[in-house]
């Protein structure tokens, strides 16, 4: 229900009751419920959560603790005593949280550091007679199967080359693809603690050590992996290391309230980063935000790889992405009581609708305002240069401009770019999300202006775009200005400088022709021309 009176709801409120919507539709039968307990080299990690009808899960509760079962092996081959404790204290707290959510089944894995380690099957043996907790130990292979299950569930890779790469504390994990198909799978040595064991993480790495410990990633590439025979389009990451250097990223862009998983990155970002980091002392890394300072001794490692397996590789766009090992573990978990689900990417179009309808829209309005926008930016390309990829930002955008109305009428402009914001729609990255949410926000009011943060925040080629696609929807937006979807399409002719805005309808839609027109100026003003919009029926009768 849209709320026009009264007073307004707080943002967080309605963000929370519309989180709170989509996570619980479609139960309606009790759903198991699954722990995956992941121990790592560097850290050890809890998810617990609830398993969904349509193979997919809600996460009850998510714990960490960094125990660095990997700190010793590069010294003397195995995990010392001292990170086994605080292994065993970690995992007998994860299990009370577990058993205190009800958990149905549960599955424990072990990567490199008890994989490696002299005294891994000790370990393992040890957690079995005191906590009663089987552990599964993964081979590298498997672990790489497990960090593209959850990736071919979440982005769509048809048609396109890439590279997965899953970097823990004591190995880097690489996955070649065409489409969702695994060409390849390389283990390598090249993890972030076991890095930073062998050339130190502290300022160690600001000198011919860094150099050092360069050639030795290489070296390493070069005898554990082979060149591709066509070019990438992509690396995608996995792990702790590419979550902090994303949120290092979008911090120093004021991005910092944006989840990480999707951003996109170039090499030249990761370059700059790590020649930044290495120069520090470790008390001025950890102030650096978007840094987790438990990651303060072994980031520049960490990024050191992502940066030398771009250059081995030769990809310079890398996409992370914030799930990976654990995520792949839960996903078979569900697989294995539920069966086979549907490895497809998130169905951009179910997840806009449930977002618009849990926010109260007006679901015909806003679908029609979308269809127009995309119809007059598609002739507009044929004219202007225009990128075809934004055709669906701009859809996006159409349907949700007036989400802003769950928390009130006035402003509700503004309440939408933060709605849109924080919904974290795993079907646009951060970057694309932002530009959603910009043109939704200037679908009325004020222009763009570079006063305003939001817009502030966008580099210049972001900044043209929201401008060109919120001056499209101001006028989609005029042109059913009567909610009854009287014009039924538009089209586009004309020059770039004189463009011709030619709606189509049954009847002569006279307040929609008048709000379109009182709606032409930022549109004039971008595209730098002059706009003529008028009913194409008027056309016809004079030509007879």
């Amino acid at each position: 229900m849209i709320c026009t009176h009264g007073s307004p709801e707080p943002i967080e409120l309605a963000y929370a009751r519309y989180r709170m919507t989509e996570k619980t539709q479609n139960l309606n039968e009790p759903a198991s419920r699954l722990a995956a307990f992941d121990i790592g080299s560097n850290s050890l990690r809890l998810v617990v959560a609830e398993a969904l009808p349509d193979g997919r899960y809600r996460i009850l509760d998510e714990e960490r603790e960094s125990t660095r079962l990997g700190s010793a092996l590069a010294s003397s081959g195995k995990i010392d005593e001292e990170s086994i404790t605080a292994s065993l204290t970690a995992l007998r707290r994860f299990q009370s949280i577990a058993e205190g959510l009800g958990v149905d089944c549960q599955r424990a894995i072990a990567t490199c550091a008890v994989r490696e380690a002299k005294n891994g099957a000790e370990f393992v043996e040890r957690v079995r007679t005191e906590l009663g907790l089987n552990i599964e130990v993964i081979s590298s292979e498997k672990e790489a199967h497990f960090a593209f299950q959850s990736v071919r569930r979440r982005f769509d890779l048809t048609g396109r080359n890439t590279l997965l790469a899953d970097i823990g504390g004591g190995s880097t994990e690489l996955v070649l693809a065409s489409g969702d198909l695994i060409e390849a799978i390389y283990g390598t040595r090249l993890g972030a603690v076991r890095l930073a064991e062998k050339f130190g993480g502290g300022q160690a790495l600001a000198g011919d050590d860094f150099k050092k410990m360069l050639s030795w990633i290489d070296r390493e590439l070069k005898e554990s992996t082979e060149k591709p025979n066509v070019p990438l389009h992509m690396l995608i990451g996995s792990g702790g290391t590419f979550t902090n250097l994303a949120g290092m990223v979008m911090a120093s862009k004021g991005l910092g309230e944006l989840p990480a998983s999707g951003y996109q990155l170039a090499r030249a970002d990761v370059r700059h980063l790590v020649e930044r980091l290495r120069k520090m002392t470790p008390k001025e890394r950890r102030e650096v935000p978007g840094l987790n300072p438990d990651r303060v001794d072994i980031i520049v490692p960490g990024i050191a790889v992502v940066d030398r397996i771009m250059r081995r590789f030769k990809v310079n766009l890398l996409q992370v992405h914030e799930y990976g090992v654990r995520d792949g573990l839960l996903l078979t978990m569900i697989e294995s009581m539920q069966g086979p689900a549907s490895t497809a990417p998130p169905n951009c179009d179910a997840q806009l609708d449930r977002f618009a309808e849990a926010c109260g829209v007006n679901m015909p309005h806003s679908k029609h305002v979308a269809k127009l926008a995309v119809q007059i930016y598609q002739g507009l390309a044929k004219l202007f240069d225009i990128d075809e990829k934004d055709f669906p930002l701009l859809e996006a955008a159409s349907r949700l401009q007036d989400v802003g109305y769950l928390i009130s009428y006035e402003k509700h402009h503004k309440h939408s770019y933060h709605l849109i914001l924080h919904s974290r729609m795993e079907v646009f990255n951060p970057q694309n999300l932002q530009i959603v949410a910009n043109v939704a926000r200037y679908h009325r009011g004020a222009q763009p202006k570079t006063k305003h943060r939001n817009f502030r925040m966008l580099d210049e080629a972001q900044r043209l775009r929201v401008r060109q696609m919120s001056a499209v929807l101001r006028l989609a937006s005029g042109l059913d200005r009567s909610h009854n979807q009287t014009v039924e399409s538009v089209g586009i002719q004309g020059t770039k400088g004189q463009v011709d805005l030619l709606v189509s309808a049954t009847e002569y839609p006279e307040v929609n022709l008048w709000a379109a027109r009182r709606r032409a100026g930022p549109f004039e003003k971008v595209f730098d021309t002059e706009l003529n919009v008028q009913w194409a029926g008027l056309t016809k009768t004079a030509e007879a």
